[in-house]
């Protein structure tokens, strides 16, 4: 399989892998804008204009864009996070020209009516409180919160309610006039793909944009601290964060494993401790997000109100004995999952076409996947220990509580916890 990346004058970029054998093709625009890149008043933004790029252009209806796609039996969705916007599609080969007339259409030629507008508000404040009604996103949106605290970064991607309620036509056409330019774009293939005939195409339902001054996002500060709320549920919803390595950071591999031997799966060591050996959880996990200059180790439990403070101290006690003795077979094991998943999720075109979009906005081009398998064989056990002791005994944490959480520990507790 090989990967071709071509820029056009105006900067958009075209990258696809060409995988033998399927039949279908998994195509999108992934837009370097999303959350992190709107400004306080603009927060939610992003989002609604994800919303809106379905409800019609200045050539096809809301339905006409539905019906385009699944008339062939193919499938069109979007998605907002902090870093980009993603507008894709998969269909069988033979329809590809079609899906991306779409794409672009959307991108290029939403029509914003009023009347739409007001019907996907309301659309959106049912997705707000649905969330809200969700104790394990309200959680992790505070947490995000307390990490980045009055940062664009530490905002939820969905918007205050108060806000989306007065959004308007010009506050979308704004928001794409400071951040839709063509070098702000990059168009992503994977599967049944022909390179050269996919870059004809962009040339002419691209090429002509004009290249914008685009604004680069605020450096994120992880500062950290401490948001609970007691609330009658029948669960108590706790996450912790700690600052960790973004993409770009040598050690992004090392604190991918050490979050998956920490809480990656049944085996981990959070998972044994806490739920099989001493029952005190149902869930229990650790993972590692990333961004471009910063990252997040997370770890969530939900538990009763009775068990929620052993499990907190427990688990900062997991994480320093980690630092102690994390063995061989242990970051053997989260290595091989690590190369697994990755692989595995690779057999999908929508995915290898979504990685392959990441890669050029992260660094421009895309690293041969046998380099990335090195870099992740390449972590020592040494390694997981130094960074897993950086953890528990330096990095910058937060902490939110959900639910009935009177019995939690301060988190003033927590941080004298982890570096007794």
């Amino acid at each position: 399989m090989t990967v071709n990346l071509t820029t056009l004058p105006n900067g958009f970029r075209i990258v696809s892998e060409q995988m033998p054998g399927l039949q279908s093709t998994s195509i999108g625009v992934w837009v370097t804008a999303g959350g992190r890149h709107e400004r306080h008043e603009q927060n939610g933004i992003a989002h609604f204009l994800e919303h809106m790029a379905f409800k019609g252009t200045t050539t096809r209806s809301a339905l006409q864009i539905a019906e385009a796609i699944e008339d062939v039996g193919g499938y069109i969705n979007a998605y907002t996070s902090r870093e980009v916007t993603a507008y894709y599609a998969r269909m069988l080969a033979n329809d590809l020209p079609l899906a991306l007339d779409v794409v672009a259409d959307i991108l290029r030629n939403p029509v914003f009516d009023p009347h739409e507008i007001e019907v996907e508000r309301h659309v959106i404040l049912q997705e707000i409180g649905q969330a809200l009604d969700t104790p394990d996103d309200v959680v992790f949106d505070w947490l995000q919160e307390r990490a980045y605290p009055d940062q664009a970064l530490g905002r939820t991607i969905l918007g205050e309610a108060d806000r989306v309620k007065t959004f308007g036509q010009s506050d979308l056409s704004d928001f794409i006039d400071e951040h839709y330019g063509p070098d702000q774009m990059i168009l992503s293939a994977a599967g049944a793909v022909d390179h050269d005939a996919i870059v004809k195409m962009a040339e002419r339902l691209f090429g002509d944009m004009v290249p914008r001054e685009a604004k680069a996002p605020d450096a994120a500060v992880f500062s950290g601290g401490e948001m609970r709320r007691d609330k009658e549920l029948e669960q108590a919803h706790m996450a912790l964060a700690f600052e960790s390595p973004g993409y770009c950071d040598p050690k992004f591999y090392t604190a991918q494993i050490y979050s998956v031997a920490l809480g990656g799966g049944m085996s981990s060591r959070l998972f044994q401790e806490i739920r099989e050996k001493r029952g005190l959880c149902y869930t229990i996990f650790a993972q590692t997000g990333a961004y471009s200059d910063t990252g997040m180790m997370t770890v969530y439990a939900g538990t009763g109100a009775e068990d929620l403070a052993d499990l907190t101290t427990l688990t900062i006690d997991e994480m320093k004995r980690a630092a102690e003795d994390m063995t061989p077979a242990e970051v053997a094991r989260a290595r091989a999952q690590m190369k697994a998943g990755l692989l595995m999720g690779l057999e999908s075109p929508s995915n290898r076409a979504e990685r392959l979009a990441r890669m050029v906005q992260i660094w421009g081009e895309v690293p041969p996947l046998e380099d990335t398998i090195s870099k992740i064989d390449s972590v020592t056990t040494g390694d997981v220990r130094d960074f897993a002791e950086h953890i528990v005994t330096t990095a910058p944490a937060a902490m939110a509580l959900y639910g009935p959480v009177a019995s939690a520990p301060a988190f003033a507790d927590l941080q004298a916890r982890r570096v007794a």
